[in-house]
């Protein structure tokens, strides 16, 4: 299953290479693509949204599912 969220306040590559693997270390993600182009990010798993949106922000961005 793949999830969308939307992610605030990436600027640069290291900003996506962060929510990335924040996203990754999340348990049931199995890969995450962040674009700071379309204030986005997409995982594949089975971690529910909210999880996801959480990790997100504890990493100082703004998301929501």
């Amino acid at each position: 299953m793949t999830t969308t969220i939307s992610v605030e306040g990436m600027t640069c590559g290291h900003c996506e290479q962060t929510v990335e693997e924040t996203l990754q270390e999340v348990p049931g993600v199995t890969d995450a693509t962040a674009d700071r182009e379309a204030e986005q990010a997409k995982v594949d798993g089975d971690a529910d949204a909210s999880v996801l949106v959480e990790a997100v922000e504890d990493a100082g961005y703004t998301a929501h599912a």
